[in-house]
């Protein structure tokens, strides 16, 4: 059992995924938590970034009953309007409750640090024979740092290999909570100019620099592992003038030697449909073969330790 003495610490985790091995060494349980602080393009957990529940619809399940509109007090629902207006909606969830077929959806499960530490443990056996773990991921997890680090802290005591998924864009003081239970740190590092960070996430990437330079100081102190990744986006971020940049700016640290490309996919379009959004990057072709190899030995020239994920 837990030995956490804030067990009793509760927060919004929208999945868990068992079996995982992209997220960190091993085999691996994530937990995806609610709540980021940014808004990029491509974002393949679209339904991460807010941190409040929200409803998932999918047409597709509807058998046309009426039960939703019916009771809907707002009339976000109507018989002519089958997506729900999202300025009427106050999220008093009857029309997710009274669905008969899961056409709509909640998103976002209010748990106790507790309730995820059973989760965890289900697949304990697996972390000890392949080297695997936990991996905190969302979102952002430092969105939620009470309940972040009480997990963390639980599977450390319990000799679980932890692993935390930032995109840094958050105040230190809630990241470095974070860090002192953890054993991996999966950075993601968008561009490398301010500005297009900015357009393409909504954030520039200041911050998100100089918490990577503080990680860097604080690995130093500690037994602690920092791989960078970088989410390979056509038309946004893979010029190579970039990814130069982006080497320059990880030579500059020296202590960073590993870093993850992450491929470009279309695999979380069907999210936004769900949600009721326009996903803008939709028909963006998938980067080459060739393409990616290119990236990669931009990396592996300067002694950086590239590897493509996909």
């Amino acid at each position: 059992m837990g030995k956490s003495e804030d067990v009793g610490y509760r927060g919004l985790v929208f999945d868990i995924q068992r079996f995982s091995l992209q997220d960190g060494p091993g085999i691996r349980t994530v937990v995806f938590l609610k709540g980021c602080p940014l808004r990029c393009l491509w974002c393949d957990n679209p339904e991460s970034q807010s941190i409040e529940p929200e409803i998932a619809e999918s047409p597709i399940r509807c058998i046309r009953c009426g039960n939703c509109f019916h009771v809907c007090p707002t009339g976000a629902i109507s018989p002519d309007r089958w997506f729900i207006d999202r300025q009427k909606c106050i999220q008093c969830l009857k029309c997710v409750k009274i669905c008969p077929s899961g056409a709509r959806d909640l998103i976002g499960k209010e748990m106790s640090v507790e309730e995820v530490m059973k989760e965890i443990r289900k697949d304990e056996i697996f972390y000890r024979q392949s080297g695997g773990g936990v991996t905190l991921s969302g979102g952002e997890p430092a969105y939620q740092p009470q309940f972040t680090t009480c997990i963390l802290k639980d599977c450390k005591e319990e000799r679980i290999h932890t692993a935390v998924e930032t995109c840094g864009a958050v105040p230190w003081k809630q990241l470095v909570r974070l860090l002192k239970f953890t054993d991996l740190v999966l950075y993601d590092l968008k561009h490398a100019n301010p500005d297009e960070h900015k357009r393409l996430t909504g954030k520039s990437n200041d911050l998100i620099i100089d918490n990577l330079r503080k990680i860097v100081t604080y690995k130093n102190k500690m037994n602690l592992e920092v791989i960078v990744r970088i989410p390979l986006i056509p038309g946004c971020n893979d010029s190579k003038e970039n990814i130069l940049s982006i080497v320059e700016v990880l030579n500059s640290l020296n202590e960073i030697k590993k870093v993850h490309l992450l491929p470009y996919h279309e695999l979380g379009t069907s999210k936004y449909e769900k949600l009721n959004r326009k996903y803008i990057l939709k028909g963006t072709p998938r980067l080459t073969k060739n393409s990616l190899e290119e990236m990669k030995s931009l990396f592996t020239h300067k002694e950086l330790q590239a590897h493509i994920i996909e």
